[in-house]
């Protein structure tokens, strides 16, 4: 797990440009604090940051391969998981190693199998490949996006990073906002390819980006299809099972102190559950929580228990080595906090105190841990969602969790200034999005109305939703040198999952019931039986107050830019409203502001309202 950046510029040898190389490849520090190194040959130059995992001693990078026909350089982020395969295969096709890291198997790949490399990758990845036999920059990402991949087209070239803030560092990249790009920051909907800055485009999943001096060019090398469905529900659940206990065994392997993160939820506690069981020693475990939540907790439509008594249920069931978290309100709101997670994003993404915790579960977990597993995905792949059980989502022409959104937390756009709500037209933009994203969904012959609704409901899950979570997990524990696994984003799992029907799903009535009956065995009864419940929010009304008290420093600085896109009046009432009277949208509303401020003042962008 690393960060990587690049140029390359067919008019230029950038071996003349090593400062702003240099400088692009540090802002990727936090991906990887362990090393860093740079490669330039002619046009190309490359960069990286390393997180040690796997090979600590052999896996640094760039890393290269001499070839008759000239060099083949590689930047790479990321896990191949069959790297053990991959390795075996290349060594009977006659290709020796030099170490035991994954990321030599990549560049060997390359070499004996060149663009068609992906297809064999079972992993997370974002990488580059130079191949000065071509001329050519090779850009690959996994299938669903788990790690980030940015690329800047050039008039005689291109920039690329794991981040934005890579490309911003080179002059060439100017840090640019337009109405398309608000747009696109104020809903929900995470359109493929679109990374907010203007001109910088996302490598999209499952994609090959090449550019050569003819500009760049794309393949699609997987998507999500739809396939028919013959196994029954016995058979369906042992293949889950088997395919769960095969993806953990492989996100396992490291080098370094590995964790799961759990939150006493179905996913997180079976894939701990899966992990004890496999792990040649007792796992560590971490949960996050907030001070006095168990004690004080009070239940709404979207959570009805607290996360702690089922955590340490599933603790003491698989016998880990577990650890809470417990933030208090101070933390959650503090400023310089916000600012960290801000500077990770490269944008302000309004997740509020839940982006805050993560990043903070995160750097606390990093003193123990170099790796974690996650539950993330598991709600998108099995159906796990309030929406995918309330009628009124279910049925409306829009993404379906901006109709939750609303009712349970109100619009946080409402901030804005009039004139630019107008100007942005956010409804147009989300239903413009939401017809290009279900015009492709194909439906199977004899395929039910009702069961057709509910495939296109998890298609934009799996191709939209969980993409912005996936996101956000990445750059909150690359920000502390922590990588996190997502064993249910395992494309496999993915595409045997999608395809049972709706039925089969949910056979029982409940969320995720394929999951939960494949690991039945492992989790506890009270876990068995516990309702879906969301990322914890804490419920401390001092944050609110703490919100409130940044928000009217911010109005005493009324000629801040960030008032050229809120509406100051608003703010100025949900700051001085009676905290207890603080609804989750005025709470929002302010917590947007605040990150809106901050992003203004460390990136400085140029906002151009066209």
């Amino acid at each position: 797990m690393c960060g990587i950046t690049g140029w390359v510029s067919f008019d230029r040898d950038l071996r003349a440009e090593a400062e702003t190389l240099d400088a692009m490849t540090e802002t990727m520090s936090c991906r990887g604090p362990d090393d860093r190194g740079t490669w330039t040959e002619g046009p190309a130059a490359l960069g990286h940051r390393r997180l040690a995992i796997i090979d600590l001693p052999g896996g640094r990078q760039p890393m290269t391969a001499e070839t008759p026909d000239g060099t083949v350089a590689l930047v790479y982020s990321g896990e191949t998981y069959n790297f053990t395969e991959l390795r075996r295969e290349l060594t009977d096709r006659g290709h020796r190693f030099s170490t035991d890291s994954d990321t030599e198997v990549v560049l060997r790949g390359y070499l004996e199998w060149g663009e068609a490399l992906p297809e064999r990758l079972n992993g997370m990845y974002a990488f580059a490949v130079w191949d000065g036999r071509h001329d050519k920059l090779v850009m690959i990402r996994d299938r669903m996006g788990i790690k980030p991949f940015y690329y800047y087209p050039t008039p005689d070239g291109v920039l690329f990073g794991s981040e934005p803030k890579a490309i911003l560092a080179n002059p060439l990249a100017p840090a640019r906002v337009r109405l398309d790009g608000l747009r696109e920051l104020f809903t929900f909907v995470k359109t493929p390819g679109h990374a907010i800055w203007d001109g910088m485009r996302e490598v999209e999943p499952g994609t090959v980006v090449t550019v050569d001096r003819s500009g760049p060019r794309r393949r699609v090398y997987w998507q999500l299809e739809t396939r028919p469905h013959t196994d029954d529900r016995d058979t369906s659940i042992a293949t889950v099972r088997s395919l769960l206990e095969d993806i953990v065994r492989r996100q396992l392997v490291a080098d370094v102190p590995r964790c799961t993160l759990l939150s006493g939820g179905l996913d997180s506690s079976a894939m701990t559950a899966l992990a004890a069981r496999q792990h040649g020693e007792k796992v560590r475990s971490f949960a996050v929580d907030f001070v006095g939540q168990s004690d004080h907790f009070v239940a709404d439509e979207l959570r009805g228990t607290p996360d702690t008594p089922f955590v340490h249920d599933v603790a003491r069931a698989s016998a880990t080595d577990h650890q809470d978290i417990v933030l208090d309100a101070h933390a959650l709101a503090d400023l310089d906090v916000r600012a960290k997670v801000i500077r990770a994003r490269d944008l302000p993404m309004g997740f509020g105190d839940m982006d805050a915790s993560l990043y903070l579960l995160f750097q606390a977990i990093r003193e123990h841990s170099t790796v974690a597993l996650s539950g993330e995905s598991a709600d998108e792949v099995f159906g796990g969602y309030l929406q995918f059980f309330d009628e009124e989502a279910r049925s409306a022409e829009t993404f379906p969790w901006l109709v939750r959104f609303g009712r349970d937390f109100g619009d946080d756009a409402d901030v804005l200034r009039p004139d630019l709500t107008e100007a942005l037209d956010l409804e147009s933009y989300v239903a413009d999005g939401y017809r290009t994203a279900v015009a492709g969904i194909r439906r199977l012959d004899g395929e039910s109305d009702f069961e057709y609704r509910m495939r296109r409901i998890c298609h934009l899950h799996l191709t939209r939703f969980v993409r912005v979570l996936l996101d956000r997990k990445d750059r909150a524990s690359m920000a502390v040198g922590l990588e996190v696994r997502v064993p249910y984003c395992d494309h496999r799992l993915v595409e045997y999952v999608y395809n049972a029907p709706w039925s089969l799903k949910s056979f029982d009535g409940r969320e995720k019931s394929l999951l939960r009956e494949a690991t039945a065995d492992l989790i506890p009864k009270s876990v068995y039986d516990r309702v879906k419940s969301p990322y914890p929010s804490t419920q401390d009304p001092k944050y609110a107050i703490a919100l409130q008290d940044h928000a009217k420093d911010l109005l005493a600085r009324p000629a801040h830019p960030v008032f050229d896109l809120v509406d100051r009046e608003r703010v100025h009432r949900a700051a001085h409203r009676d905290s207890p009277q603080i609804t989750q949208a005025s709470r929002r509303g302010l917590e947007r502001t605040l990150d809106l401020a901050l992003w203004l003042d460390m990136y400085a962008p140029d906002v151009l309202l066209t």
